[in-house]
């Protein structure tokens, strides 16, 4: 790996393990957002604090970091970099060492690389999760549909390079929701806006 991609790499990661949700919902006074719901430091979480204002600030920030990593990396070393740089702010929201390497789920970081990427695959991307939760009220199944069309729009938006990094992405998604997955197998989510 050359430095380059090594500098982009460890950029992207810095850049992702801030834990928005949980220095605004300490800096609004609503607990430690990892003890509270399941536990997860992302918007749907802090939603669960009753602060719209907070899940949605958690939401947009966790986005931005993913497309604020693309943009620099691009900007400064090209789109290969922007690529990497991508790849390392996704496993720094996952892992982040800050807490312990214990993350979020990625999936408004992944839609916010997508946006940086290719705005028409993230615009698509994001529609896709909306429409999915709109029709079936769970924020698990829309992050998983999402993710998995994600290397599609990529295709269709003609961006054939970023491809490799949506399949690695929406994987990283399927295995962070291997929870999800299973209560909604058993019919026990919890829809948008109720419990756990």
């Amino acid at each position: 790996m050359s430095l380059t991609f090594l500098a982009a790499l460890v950029l992207g990661y810095l850049v992702g393990s801030i834990p928005f949700g949980v220095l605004i919902t300490r800096a609004m006074g609503l607990g430690d957002l990892r003890s509270i719901g399941s536990g997860n430091i992302g918007a749907t979480n802090v939603l669960r604090t009753g602060n719209k204002a907070a899940a949605f600030a958690t939401l947009v920030l966790d986005g931005g970091k993913g497309a604020v990593a693309v943009l620099v990396a691009r900007a400064i070393a090209g789109e290969p970099a922007a690529l990497v740089a991508a790849l390392g702010a996704f496993l720094g929201h996952l892992f982040p060492v800050w807490l312990g390497f214990r993350g979020g789920k990625g999936v408004a970081t992944f839609l916010g690389i997508l946006l940086a990427l290719a705005w028409p695959a993230g615009i698509a991307a994001c529609l896709t999760w909306l429409a999915t939760a709109v029709a079936f009220r769970f924020s698990s199944l829309a992050a998983l549909v999402a993710a998995a069309s994600a290397p599609l729009w990529l295709a269709l938006f003609g961006r054939p390079d970023a491809i490799w990094l949506a399949v690695a992405l929406a994987v990283l998604v399927f295995v962070r929701h291997h929870a999800n997955i299973r209560r909604l197998a058993a019919g026990t989510e919890p829809r948008i806006g109720k419990g756990k």
